[in-house]
């Protein structure tokens, strides 16, 4: 069929502005969460974050009996903006608990059960027949805080990282930045870097295919991981500015200077230019995967049961060949006993075969001197 070419208009150049009355109307919902151990800045950051004080910070004085019950929970705030006529829901999910423990095996796995359960709630919301009021709670991005340590990645957020970057949008974040200094900060994110190469962990990466775009999502890209500054302070800078920082006696670190953190860029990142990018690529990306390892061929939803079965399965495999490589291992090194031990062996036959040589000449000679010494008598 031939294409054709009209130069009338006939309204089709109108669309855009019906979409962005249509989304206007109907608004937008971000989930957003944030990982980390406490004491890293979370609560401050969101609230430096939404520019006011949405989220109450912890009772210092109760964190012991946090550590008694020795659980991580998930705390689920939901906030409402409006600017300009356009609405949006925010939902802020906190993961208290997380990495606070001494034995903090399998710490991430509350988190994933979050993040999988939210999925698998909007996919039943999905499958109803009536799909009118459908909640989406899904994880739209994943603030992971690391320690400022000036090292590297400890092997807790290695593992939560790689669990996390397979089912959410994962972004890295310092937490504190202000404590270190330009050159220990940039030592540090290089180190993360490669230890997040090493380890093949999936992270968010803005798109580079927008001309428009292009520019700053290079710049966002070549930043992460990202470090912050969290402040509900204003403080009077040297030069007679208030700004949100932190004073200290050698000076202010400003929030939102680029060259004291990466605050603005990370806000720009998941509010101001890719909050659909983020919403798109969960939907496109991280759900359908999720989707299509839980339905089978004929569209139903996998049972619980039948997928802790797989898992279960897949756990006992992996234990099987665990083992079958110790044993192996342990072969290995007993053959080489074993051929060590039989090399001891002959290199002892053949010392006491020398010396039964030895000791024989020895007695031929003793027999000689002797017949010797009776025939001179």
């Amino acid at each position: 069929m031939a294409a054709t070419t009209t130069t009338t208009t006939i309204g089709i150049a109108n669309l855009p502005n019906q979409t962005h009355k249509i989304v206007s109307r109907a608004g937008a919902t971000m989930t957003l969460m944030v990982c980390g151990e406490s004491g890293l800045g979370k609560t401050t950051y969101l609230n430096t974050l939404l520019t006011t004080s949405i989220k109450p910070y912890r009772d210092p004085s109760r964190r012991r009996d946090q550590l008694a019950r020795k659980t991580i929970s998930i705390d689920v705030q939901r906030v409402s903006f409006e600017e300009h006529g356009f609405e949006t829901v925010v939902n802020l999910v906190d993961t208290p608990g997380f990495g606070d423990y001494v034995n903090n095996r399998e710490a991430w796995q509350p988190l994933v059960d979050f993040v999988d359960g939210q999925h698998e709630s909007y996919l039943r919301q999905e499958m109803q027949p009536d799909r009118g009021d459908v909640l989406d709670g899904r994880v739209h991005a994943c603030l992971y805080f690391v320690y400022p340590s000036g090292g590297s990645l400890r092997a807790l957020d290695v593992e939560a990282m790689k669990k996390l970057g397979s089912r959410v949008n994962l972004i890295p974040v310092i937490a504190k930045a202000d404590t270190l200094t330009p050159k220990d900060l940039a030592l540090f994110k290089r180190r993360i870097r490669d230890a997040i190469v090493h380890h093949n962990i999936n992270i968010y990466a803005p798109p580079l295919d927008d001309p428009d775009t292009h520019t700053a999502a290079e710049a966002l890209a070549a930043a992460w991981p990202y470090a912050v500054i969290g402040s509900e302070d204003d403080v009077t800078t040297s030069d007679g500015r208030v700004v949100k920082g932190r004073a200290y006696l050698w000076g202010v670190s400003e929030v939102e200077n680029d060259s004291h953190c990466d605050f603005r860029m990370l806000r720009d990142l998941l509010i101001r230019s890719h909050m659909l990018d983020l919403i798109q690529s969960t939907e496109e990306l991280h759900y359908e995967q999720f989707r299509a390892t839980h339905l089978d061929a004929s569209g139903r939803l996998i049972s619980s049961s039948t997928r802790k079965d797989a898992k279960f399965k897949e756990e006992e495999d992996m234990l099987r060949r665990r083992f079958a490589e110790q044993v192996k291992s342990k072969e290995a090194m007993f053959r080489q006993w074993e051929q060590k031990l039989i090399a001891e062996r002959d290199k002892l036959n053949k010392d006491l075969e020398h010396e039964h040589s030895y000791i024989t000449a020895l007695t031929a000679e003793i027999k000689a001197l002797e017949e010797k010494m009776s025939g001179k008598k």
